[in-house]
């Protein structure tokens, strides 16, 4: 079985060498860890990936090839999955359309009531925080204007805040299958300037230069041209951006091998007063958004990369961010931005033909003056055209 998890990882373009299989087998006969499917997953990821960047990847493809070794077990028991579904069904549109939205001010009144008055765990109902039903506090049930309190998102993204330590992956830039297009669209966006050390041939000064010292050979070097173009990306990363994963990494990839000054920070959903760079340490070392206001000037072109799909809270009100408190309202920030950078673009993974439906995609949309362009060859072009004037 091994052997085919080692071939499997392989495939999946992990470069997992013969020495270090050999490594988590010897570790494996070692009292190292208990016999459980997390703690191999988490040796296995120590041991064999070698990059933090491709842990994405890693997960992938162990999640690929749990389910289908899973798949060729017999099992009598019914999954969980076709049980909470099985619960969701039971509400049609016209009980879920009967649900009582009740506004950020009495939502977060209620929820403060609810944490003084209850005691004990709570299943279903309409009222207490718990695990399914109807109750705008909890989790897996359904509620089209709650907060969800621990446990995982039954699908139907309705919260409008988030009470639990969630885990992002950062965007792997070493994708390389997919990204021709988007780098040909980037290409658009170019200024070349010859800087740093003279390693390249200049072909015509030294013709000039050899002519006149009588024909004897005097090489004239100078330095590469690159894209000189400072390009600062800002990526939303988690929540409903795991549907687009793979085409944004292709971005990634495609913007990490055009642009020679790339600065990249992540945000969740709208950028608040703190940034990150890396999603496994976002809650050590963050970086305060004033700073890099100051820090990159106007010259720099700034990319928001994001799906702009969440609650309106988030954007307008003071304490909306699903995550934490904010003391400011997410629109303060992005006018922040868009006045800071002049030269900024909003680049958006959902097809363009959904937009119309999101009242979060239309605030966006206008707070940074309609430059929101979707993640197509097309969109990206012109997005380059407006950055590049």
């Amino acid at each position: 079985m091994l052997v085919d998890f080692f071939y499997h990882l392989r495939s999946q373009k992990l470069a997992v060498s013969v020495k270090e299989y050999l490594a988590l087998l010897e570790a494996l006969q070692q009292p190292l860890m208990a016999p459980t499917l997390e703690d191999f997953y988490y040796l296995s990821r120590l041991i064999l990936v070698k990059d933090e960047t491709l842990y994405d990847r890693y997960d992938r493809a162990f999640a690929t090839y749990y389910r289908a070794m899973q798949a060729k077990l017999p099992s009598k028991q019914i999954p969980l999955d076709w049980l909470v579904k099985e619960i969701e069904r039971r509400l049609t549109d016209e009980q879920k359309a009967e649900i009582e939205k009740h506004g950020w001010d009495r939502l977060m009144e209620m929820l403060q009531e609810r944490l003084e008055e209850q005691k004990e765990r709570h299943e279903g109902g309409n009222r207490w925080i718990g695990t399914g039903g109807t109750s705008p506090f909890g989790n897996s049930g359904y509620h089209p204007e709650g907060i969800r309190i621990g446990g995982t998102s039954a699908g139907n993204r309705t919260a409008i805040k988030v009470w639990d330590e969630r885990q992002f992956r950062d965007y792997d830039d070493q994708l390389e299958l997919g990204t021709r297009n988007f780098k040909v669209a980037l290409r658009r966006l170019r200024r070349f300037a010859r800087e740093g050390a003279q390693l390249e041939l200049d072909l015509d000064d030294t013709i000039r230069k050899t002519a006149r010292n009588a024909g004897y050979l005097d090489l004239q070097m100078v330095p590469e041209r690159h894209n000189s173009v400072k390009v600062l990306m800002l990526l939303d990363v988690g929540g409903s951006m795991d549907d687009h994963i793979a085409r944004v990494e292709e971005l990634f990839s495609a913007a990490s091998s055009e642009f020679r000054n790339l600065e990249v920070y992540y945000f969740h959903n709208c950028p608040y007063e703190n940034l990150w760079k890396s999603n496994r340490r976002r809650h050590m070392e963050r970086f305060d958004t004033w700073d890099i206001l100051r820090k990159f000037n106007a010259d720099w072109r700034v990319i928001l990369v994001g799906d702009a799909a969440m609650s309106p809270y988030e954007i307008l009100q003071p304490g909306g961010s699903v995550e934490h408190y904010n003391k400011e309202p997410g629109a303060e920030w992005l006018k922040r931005i868009t006045s800071n950078w002049p030269k900024s673009v909003w680049l958006n993974p959902e097809p363009q033909a959904s937009w119309q439906y999101r009242q979060s995609t239309a605030l966006i949309r206008n707070i940074v003056q309609d430059r929101m362009y979707p993640v197509t060859v097309s969109g990206l072009e012109d997005a380059m055209r407006f950055l590049s004037k």
